[in-house]
């Protein structure tokens, strides 16, 4: 009978997780829910596929919505936010504002992803609108033009629009506007829409920040144009500072990765740059920076769009050209370099997600992956083809598939310019 028993009972469902903001539920790249596949198998067909414009902005899923933004040119200049029903793809809403991209290189449509918390989805488009929704309707409860209502000029605009996505810690929603006189980064009340905080008087950049602990303080990381800053995220005050110039322009799309004590950054042009954090007090130091003599003779890692993985005491990531590469984190040297995981290009790109011991990759060519990553090399387990490349983001190479995928509910859920779509990972019994 006790043999028999887990026959007869009902199978209890497993856990499902949401992926609520840029690069999940902590914001670190990492996806824990279990149930999910461990072999990739040679075709996939899309749970569903529904039409939406243009845009970089990453698709984010919370509670029974996915939500992503894009853009439409016709008959009016508009950005959009659309909600779909995850299982279905049923259309639930979509709430749009004008918004022109006049002095935007490379007008695909929004950069930032949805952030969806406490009933409320947050958007900010590439021209600066900022707006709270209402995730169940798509009501506005509140919002800026931040071009106009912070004075973000053409000098102050980064030269690709705003990318940087917000983060909310605690009540406020911080927001990395680019804008002048003291308000690079402003800190709002989520609920009600009131300023609490502005700071640094930096150049922008693309970096999305990130909330950490250290010395037992939360401590708010933004990689501006000019340097790397730790502020109190309750009141912007600053705590520490590390120059990283931008030699070029500034071109740091990655986010800061927090490995034990360690911060590591990577851009195109200005390579890649590795901090220690005091635990005993607020402060941070350079342990290594390396830049190569340009973007195709390049030194450690010269990072476009995804951020690397830390995985224990090396870095994986991919550089200019598409080259996959391992790096020792104590020193920056080169372990190994892979060039299959993605074809080689200027601006080549593949988004990593780790779950357990393996590597879910995404790359440009519209590509699922999964491997194991080692300072022995680059193990491909599986890949796939999920969906085609489209022009809008980039015109070349018969376009490219560059917005980070979403993990949630045990499927995968990526967009183009031209489509979202949603493919089932669960195990299969």
């Amino acid at each position: 009978m006790l043999l028999l028993l887990p026959l007869l009972l009902p199978a209890l469902p497993v856990p499902s997780d949401d992926w609520p903001q840029w690069r999940g539920p902590e914001r670190d790249g990492v996806w824990r829910e279990e149930g999910v596949l461990e072999a990739l198998p040679e075709r996939l067909e899309a749970r569903w596929r529904v039409p939406v414009g243009s845009g970089y902005a990453a698709p984010s899923v919370a509670g029974e919505l996915v939500f992503v933004l894009d853009r439409q040119e016709e008959p009016e200049e508009v950005e959009r936010v659309h909600a779909f029903d995850w299982r279905t793809g049923e259309r639930r809403w979509t709430a749009s504002y004008p918004a022109t991209y006049a002095g935007i290189s490379y007008p695909a449509g929004p950069r930032c992803a949805p952030l969806v918390a406490g009933g409320h989805v947050y958007t900010l488009g590439s021209v600066g609108h900022l707006r709270c929704l209402d995730a169940g309707t798509g009501e506005v409860i509140w919002g800026f033009d931040l071009r106009e209502d912070y004075g973000i000029d053409q000098e102050r605009m980064p030269i690709w629009g705003i990318s940087a996505s917000p983060i909310l810690e605690g009540e406020l929603l911080i927001v990395p506007a680019s804008a002048k006189d003291g308000a690079c980064l402003v800190a709002f009340d989520a609920k009600t829409g009131e300023e609490r905080w502005c700071a640094l008087d930096d150049r922008g950049n693309y970096s999305a920040p990130i909330v950490i602990d250290q010395a037992g303080q939360r401590v708010l990381v933004y990689w501006s144009g000019d340097r790397v800053v730790g502020l109190d995220p309750a009141t912007g005050g600053e705590h520490w500072s590390v120059d990283f110039p931008s030699t070029r322009m500034p071109l740091g799309v990655a986010s800061p990765v927090l490995a034990g004590e360690h911060l590591f950054l990577s851009g195109f042009y200005d390579g890649s740059l590795l901090l220690r954090l005091d635990q005993s007090e607020l402060a941070a130091e350079k342990v290594w920076s390396r830049r190569g003599q340009n973007e195709r003779s390049t030194d450690a890692l010269h990072v476009i769009i995804g951020t690397p993985l830390v995985l224990g005491e090396h870095v994986y990531g991919v550089d200019s050209y598409g080259e996959l590469r391992c790096l020792e984190l104590a020193s920056g040297d080169r372990i190994w370099e892979d060039r299959t995981a993605v074809p080689r290009s200027r601006w080549s790109t593949i988004h990593m997600v780790q779950r357990g011991e393996k590597t879910w990759m995404f790359n440009e060519r519209g590509e699922l992956l999964l491997a194991e990553l080692s300072p022995e090399g680059f193990s491909e387990l599986g890949r796939v083809k999920l969906i085609e490349p489209t022009r809008g983001q980039l015109n070349r190479r018969d376009g490219v598939c560059w917005s980070h995928p979403a993990f949630a509910n045990r499927h995968v859920f990526l967009r183009t310019d031209e489509e979202l779509a949603c493919f089932d990972l669960s195990a299969r019994e």
